[in-house]
């Protein structure tokens, strides 16, 4: 699953947000050239939805993965569980 945008979408958020000047970054340029399947996302937006519900500083505290040794280390200084 995941949070899908299509080029009508990705139109009227940037208009109506008033950022039309992102029309040139890559991601939403190619997008809107209709360059991109629209089956990016899943995941990330999830891992990051539970961050937010349930107040975690790290995406470590709900997602799985290799972490770097100063990753590591900074989490542990800072009592940041990571799975």
């Amino acid at each position: 699953m995941g949070i899908r945008v299509d080029q009508a979408a990705m139109d009227r958020q940037l208009r109506e947000a008033g950022c039309d000047d992102r029309r040139e970054l890559p991601f939403h340029k190619m997008l809107l050239n209709g360059e991109l399947p629209l089956t990016i996302g899943g995941g990330i937006g999830q891992s990051r939805l539970c961050m937010l519900l349930i107040g975690c500083a790290h995406i470590g505290e709900v997602q799985t993965s290799l972490w770097d040794e100063d990753t590591l280390q900074i989490c542990k200084e800072n009592n940041i569980p990571l799975l």
